[in-house]
């Protein structure tokens, strides 16, 4: 609301949209020790703890499924032309945020699982801010890309990446969730794929796609949403990867946690 207040009363300026994006980058930066020691009380964490807790798909269908409209208001609310390139960027992050927040929890095979009400309030207020700095960026400081920017390096470097990111998350989520079926509720050893390798490939696929967005954007708000991701991702990996070898002895000891060979 005070993002909002300050646009409309045109306060906000470029050089408060930096001091502001410095902050929030700063904010993920200090955040991410304290989520290293902090278990996130959601899915196979989930906790009552945390407070009042609600249904798990109805939970991300609320935190994922805002995040379109949000990043569709900040951007259009712009005064800058809406070119073909910055209309490419506010589609991309809408048809994933459309994906995750309204199909990818219809799919999930998760009976009367529940999660905190707060752990969903803050992914809203996350990505209230988050499409606050991408839609704001592209809608009135610098989203008018000229068409020839297509074919620039770092948009067709990073449109790869994202791309390679993009088939490992999905591929690795359609194998978590084929792993048991609607009347099973238990947890299984995934295997297959990068499975291999590491614990949650579908994180490491994430991280991979906003990696290749932020080069694709070829600004400093794109690798701020890299950063969040990696802060938001990692540490939740780590916690799944642990977990995974306290439940099942025959936990594969070679894999990592995310990154293949690294971590």
């Amino acid at each position: 609301m005070v993002l909002y207040l300050l646009i409309e009363n045109e306060i906000m300026t470029v050089s408060l949209y930096y001091y502001l994006l410095y902050i929030w980058i700063g904010i993920a930066i200090i955040a991410f020790p304290f989520l290293l020691k902090i278990t996130q009380p959601y899915g196979r964490h989930s906790s009552t703890s945390f407070g009042p807790m609600i249904d798990n798909r109805l939970g991300w269908m609320i935190q994922e499924g805002v995040a379109p409209f949000f990043m569709l208001f900040w951007y259009l609310q712009g005064s800058l032309e809406k070119t073909l390139l910055s209309q490419i960027f506010v589609s991309i992050y809408v048809a994933h945020y459309i994906y995750r927040g309204f199909i990818f929890p219809m799919r999930l095979k998760t009976k009367g699982k529940k999660m905190p009400l707060a752990i969903c309030l803050s992914a809203v207020f996350f990505n209230f801010c988050n499409t606050f700095f991408l839609g704001y960026y592209l809608g009135n400081i610098g989203g008018n890309y000229s068409n020839d920017y297509l074919f620039s390096f770092p948009f067709l470097f990073g449109g790869l990446i994202f791309l390679v990111g993009l088939i490992i998350n999905h591929t690795s989520d359609n194998i978590l969730i084929n792993l048991r079926t609607s009347s099973e509720t238990g947890y299984k050893i995934p295997t297959g794929f990068l499975f291999k390798y590491v614990s949650c490939p579908n994180h490491f696929g994430e991280i991979v796609q906003w990696l290749g967005f932020a080069i694709m954007l070829n600004h400093l708000v794109g690798w701020s949403f890299f950063i969040w991701t990696a802060v938001n991702l990692i540490p939740r990996t780590l916690d799944h990867h642990k977990w995974y070898k306290g439940k099942f002895e025959n936990y594969p000891k070679e894999r990592k946690a995310v990154i293949p060979f690294v971590l």
